[in-house]
């Protein structure tokens, strides 16, 4: 069965192993998440339940209606988790870091850092053509295509917007779980600037 909950990316640092050896963390604040609404087949066609994470500063009235039947305050940041056993979790029920622990291996999603408008080579990692005098090809795309369809096809990668997508890096290893500050240290980077908001979940393919 799937589990999940959501936090803010606080940044890196390392800790030290047992053995000495120093491993990069990325330190996720996850503040105890309330359960908003549990979904069912019968009324939504499908299982699922929705957590919340951080007070909102300006809810609505609907938002407000929506946390107040599971006894909460609205919350910022929402999501649903599927694959979870509906009759172990009740509406108003706290998550914590604990649900997790120390060696378990989780998927994290988040938003990448956004890079604006970018060129072919930093935004599809192209090589350039040489930098010497008389080239007069530098950091361009490239061949647009061939002559006779007279137009560019679907799928050329060319400059644009770069970042700001959702990107889940799968079977990151949690390093340490520090219940007091509702910290999780996992291995490696998660996408996203400081003070973003992830989702951290069961890996699908551990």
């Amino acid at each position: 069965m799937s589990k999940g909950i959501l936090g803010r990316k606080i940044g890196m640092t390392q800790v030290f192993a047992e053995n000495g050896e120093v491993i990069p963390v990325t330190v996720i604040e996850a503040e105890p998440n309330v359960i908003l609404q549990k979904k069912t087949i019968e009324s939504d066609g499908y299982e699922a339940i929705q957590i919340g994470f951080a007070d909102a500063k300006k809810p609505n009235k609907p938002e407000v209606g929506h946390a107040t039947k599971a006894e909460a305050t609205p919350k910022r940041f929402i999501k649903e988790i599927r694959d979870v056993n509906l009759d172990e979790v009740e509406v108003g029920q706290a998550i914590s870091v604990t649900t997790f622990a120390a060696g378990e291996i989780v998927d994290v999603t988040g938003t990448s850092k956004g890079k604006g408008f970018q060129g072919a080579i930093k935004r599809h990692n192209q090589s350039r053509g040489p930098m010497s005098h008389g080239s007069r090809y530098h950091r361009r795309p490239g061949s647009m295509g061939p002559v006779a369809p007279n137009r560019v096809f679907k799928g050329k990668l060319l400059p644009g917007r770069m970042g700001g997508e959702q990107i889940t890096i799968q079977n990151l290893e949690i390093v340490r779980v520090d219940e007091e500050r509702n910290l999780l240290l996992v291995k490696g980077n998660v996408p996203g600037a400081k003070k973003s908001y992830v989702t951290v979940q069961a890996a699908v393919k551990a």
